[in-house]
């Protein structure tokens, strides 16, 4: 005779019948104990006499259930599953075969034959492991940045985005900015003041967001690097974008870090706004460097001088373009028509492709080959195109320029139907009575 598997339930009715056949316990006091019906519980007993403990084990066990589906019917379903739905997952897969081959096969009953043909893998088997990425040996090698949008100023002011710079190498935070979103004008301040401060890196490490990289590598323009791009290549500064968040961990760490720290010192400190926010970050940075950062593998430093003048500077952190100029000396940008004025120079730019620089403050120039063009724009409806294309990262910023221009506009007024056939009305015209003027039919 062979081993068999009781489970606790199973143990604990051999006890209480047993208890029962040495009458120590009655049939009452047993069903209630097993929560069984006293003619349950005489059956049970019966079982027991006959065969002893190993008879109560249910006679199912080990043996496949009654109600499984034939072995016909999972051929059937793995092979149009291996044939038609190879990358479905269980859920789709089910529902396929029950909508389109009329073969019903519950998702779950699915997923284990999938998992047992190993045509699926289940979320642990699927899960990937990033290999440690060890730190950078010399400071300025590698500069991490990201943006955080978080409520940096809690109930005190609106949400915002903080602008991360911190060196891969030491972990020194290298400069921090606060903006209203993440966009290519809010990076180029930030640039500028890292610049300014420190000099120029060897390479910035960023993820993938439209600010750093093309996704359309066969775009038509821009020689296949975006604004920020653009300017970093005349800054003689590297681009590299990360594959995963966690391959640039050490600035979604630190951000996590700034969300609690920073965010509870600007309570203490109550700041309100971006402007008193920006005027309190150069102290933080020395607290938060003097507490967290780590000397260098090894000691040189890789920051090159500027050696570029202010106004070359502010030149390339700008938004350059090209625009076509037409008959008419003019040109389009930014839902703007710009009328260039009529000069010697000028006149011989009909056909030809000038460059617009848009600058942080709002400010437009037009230039042939770095001569300043004068102009004349004229606005056309300024407002956020319908349908427009809008990153989750700038969708906050959207929001609030669509709420202002809605509220700057007058409320719409809903025209009556005479308004729209064009129906005005000219006074109460007199009936003719045939009766000359003056007189009454009483008269």
């Amino acid at each position: 005779m062979g081993w068999i598997t009781m489970s606790e339930q199973d143990l604990q009715r051999v006890e209480v019948l047993g208890e029962v056949l040495s009458g120590r316990r009655g049939i009452g006091s047993a069903a209630s104990v097993l929560a069984l019906s006293e003619r349950q519980v005489w059956r049970l007993l019966a079982r027991y006499k006959a065969g002893g403990g190993g008879a109560l084990v249910h006679r199912g066990r080990g043996r496949p259930s009654n109600r499984r589906l034939g072995d016909e019917v999972r051929e059937q379903a793995l092979e149009l599953v291996r044939s038609r739905y190879g990358d479905f997952s269980p859920t789709l897969a089910a529902e396929m075969l029950r909508d389109t081959h009329g073969l019903t096969v519950s998702r779950e009953t699915l997923r284990q034959w999938m998992a047992d043909a190993g045509l699926w893998l289940s979320r642990r088997q699927r899960r990937q492991f990033h290999p440690p990425r060890l730190r950078r040996e010399r400071f300025g090698e590698l500069i991490q940045i990201d943006g955080s949008e978080h409520r940096w100023f809690e109930g005190r002011g609106d949400p915002c985005t903080l602008l991360v710079f911190i060196d891969d190498a030491t972990g020194r935070l290298m400069q921090l900015r606060f903006a209203v979103s993440e966009s290519a004008f809010s990076y180029f301040e930030a640039l500028e003041g890292y610049l300014n401060a420190h000099g120029r890196p060897l390479s910035f490490y960023s993820d993938k967001y439209s600010v750093f990289r093309v996704s359309q590598r066969k775009a038509k323009g821009g020689q296949g690097m975006t604004q920020f791009g653009r300017a970093l290549a005349e800054l003689n500064i590297e681009i590299l974008c990360a594959n995963s968040s966690q391959a640039k961990g050490r600035v979604e760490r630190v951000n996590r870090t700034l969300q609690d720290r920073l965010v509870k010192e600007l309570r203490l400190a109550g700041i309100t706004g971006i402007e008193a926010g920006n005027a309190f970050l150069p102290g933080f940075i020395e607290r938060f460097n003097a507490r967290f950062a780590l000397p260098p593998a090894r000691p040189d430093d890789l920051h090159r001088p500027l050696n570029i003048a202010p106004d070359r500077l502010r030149q390339v952190l700008c938004w350059r373009e090209q625009r076509h100029v037409g008959q008419q000396l003019t040109l389009s940008y930014e839902r703007k028509l710009i009328m260039l004025e009529e000069t010697e120079l000028t006149r011989g730019l009909v056909g030809q492709y000038v460059d617009t620089y848009a600058f942080a403050d709002g400010r437009l120039e037009v230039r042939w080959k770095g001569v300043a063009l004068p102009y004349r724009a004229f606005d056309k409806d300024q407002r956020v195109t319908q349908g427009d294309v809008v990153e989750n990262k700038r969708l906050s910023a959207v929001l609030a320029q669509v709420k202002e221009m809605q509220e700057s506009r007058p409320p719409p007024r809903v025209k009556t139907n005479s308004e729209k056939n064009g129906y005005r009305k000219t006074g109460r015209r007199k009936r003719d009575s045939g009766l000359p003027d003056g007189a009454c039919a009483a008269d």
